[in-house]
């Protein structure tokens, strides 16, 4: 049991007093009649927030076959859903089509198998594009993946101008803690300058990237570090674009961002509040944005799935609720809540309607739906909030002193960062110094094992032959000269979207425009370190 004298900290490293007054706010500038929706927007970026509108409600969908995700989808919208979120498994993450062997054991496991514009019909199938809005989580393959979403909707007369939705799309953190990386950094920065310039002209309403601190919290580091590290990030992408002759103006209004959302629930709410605060201050002072939309930090957020356990998973739906309750009061934009038997498996779909109801019984019957940033004035979250604010911008100027993001992703700052913060978590818990409830306190020693969601074997073995049939039946010379032609916009200085669609409506499959990018941009080889 604690102790009244006994040293508090939060998860990164804030020490907590016993109460905090308003003296603790003494230092700090802070402005406590601050209207939502007015610069630097730390109160929210709408005037009225959910009391107009609540959160958008994905649910990340996405396993086996492009026909089985399809049923999911239709499940998850006969339910209730607002927005599509869509996986993919670890062959299309990396450029690779199902019947490559290096897919062998992996095609739809970690999410749906794309490899062809054939996949993708069938996935969208009966759903209409105009009419809801999708995420995808797909980084150094975004622009296939769009390119093919974008001829999926033109075949159902729905133009590029009309589709909303997101590409992940953020390649730096690819480096730094997921991996799912096909080239070197430089051609993979071309790749997403690409994307939002083709985006800000052809497809305006969609997000071409959510810059993403969520893999890097799960790999291990702190709040503070999350936000450090994605606004370091975010400012490498707007300089890319920036140094393409492009206004701030004309695509900073679509920069999205992914947030995770842990136990830590005071310190969760203060991070969302300081990221806003943190991100206006960057876009105006750093970047002199004039467009307030191009201030304004636009997130989803999930709720950790580091923190889900494979021990009494009925736990975890506590967990989840805890966190998509911070995510709301942290004012996000849209949110995916974790089903309880993820650490396990995928989810079925009994665990993903539980999910789906914890954030339409939040949204519904709680109250935080009611008022503006509810938390405002709290002592103990004002000071959280500026004290994040402060130690962030301190990571900001050591990442700038060091040359920007790129700079420190090849000098692996951020992986050491990470991987000695992991080291300190994994250390408090072996130690009993933090509390996992069934884990290493309160254990069951009669823990049941769910019903878990298996993929069939089979599946992979139709998607195998349902490929192998598309490249035997289709016109090979149409596909060879649209690869090559490809090929030869990525060795000059062109943007690679068109060639990229191109390829797609001549049957051009995700692995083979990979393997014609990777011809001419090579293969990334990461540094290793011990």
């Amino acid at each position: 049991m604690a102790r009244p004298n006994e040293n508090f900290k939060t998860d990164s490293n804030i020490p907590v007093k016993r109460a905090y007054k308003r003296k603790d706010l003494a230092k700090y500038d802070i402005r406590h009649d601050e209207e939502p929706g007015k610069y630097p927007f730390t109160r929210g970026l709408y005037p009225n927030m959910y009391r107009e509108r609540v959160w958008t409600m994905r649910q990340y969908s996405g396993f086996g076959s492009a026909e089985e995700t399809n049923k999911r989808f239709k499940f998850l919208l006969d339910h209730g859903q607002t927005g599509l979120s869509l996986a993919f498994d670890l062959p299309t993450q990396t450029g690779r089509d199902s019947d490559d062997p290096q897919s062998d054991g992996e095609v739809g496991r970690t999410g749906v198998a794309i490899s062809s514009i054939r996949d993708m019909m069938a996935c969208f199938d009966g759903i209409p594009l105009d009419k809801v809005s999708t995420s995808m989580t797909i980084n150094s393959t975004a622009s296939t993946l769009l390119s093919l979403y974008i001829t999926v909707a033109e075949s159902q007369g729905v133009l590029p101008g009309q589709l909303r939705g997101t590409t992940q799309n953020d390649i730096l953190k690819e480096y730094i803690a997921r991996n799912t990386y096909i080239y070197p950094p430089k051609p993979s920065m071309r790749l997403i300058g690409d994307m939002i310039e083709y985006c800000s002209k052809k497809v305006p309403q969609w997000y071409p990237i959510s810059i993403s601190g969520y893999h890097m919290r799960e790999a291990g580091c702190n709040a503070i570090q999350e936000l450090a590290f994605t606004f370091a990030n975010a400012i490498e992408y707007v300089e890319t674009c920036t140094a393409r002759g492009m206004k701030v103006d004309d695509f900073a209004p679509r920069l999205s961002f992914f947030f995770c959302c842990t136990m830590e629930f005071f310190e969760e709410i203060a991070k969302f509040r300081a990221a806003r605060r943190i991100y206006a201050k960057i876009m105006k002072e750093r970047f002199h944005a004039k467009d307030a939309k191009s201030m304004h930090l636009r997130f989803h957020v999930q709720t950790s799935g580091e923190s889900l356990t494979a021990q009494q998973v009925d736990n975890n739906i506590v967990r989840v609720a805890t966190e998509a309750l911070a995510a709301a009061l942290g004012g996000c934009q849209s949110l995916h809540t974790n089903s309880r038997d993820e650490a396990l498996a995928l989810p079925t779909e009994e665990s993903v309607k539980v999910a789906l109801r914890t954030q339409q019984i939040i949204s519904s019957e709680t109250g935080v739906a009611k008022t503006v940033d509810p938390m405002a004035g709290s002592h103990y979250v004002e000071y959280l909030t500026s004290r994040i604010e402060d130690e962030v911008n301190k990571y900001l100027k050591k990442i700038n002193r060091m040359g920007g993001a790129l700079v420190a992703v090849e000098k692996g700052f951020f992986q050491e960062e990470i991987r000695n913060n992991a080291y300190q978590l994994k250390k408090e818990i072996d130690e009993n110094k933090r509390v996992i409830v069934g884990v290493n306190k309160y254990q069951d020693a009669h823990d049941i094992e769910p019903k878990l969601n298996r993929i069939d074997q089979e599946i992979e073995n139709r998607q195998v032959t349902r490929l192998r049939e598309l490249k035997s039946t289709r016109d090979k010379s149409k596909v060879d000269h649209a690869l090559s032609q490809l090929q030869k916009a990525a060795e000059k200085e062109e943007n690679l979207m068109p060639n990229i669609i191109s390829a797609i409506k001549s049957y051009g499959t995700l692995g083979e425009i990979s393997g014609s990018l990777r011809t001419v941009f090579g293969k990334y080889e990461p540094r290793i370190s011990f």
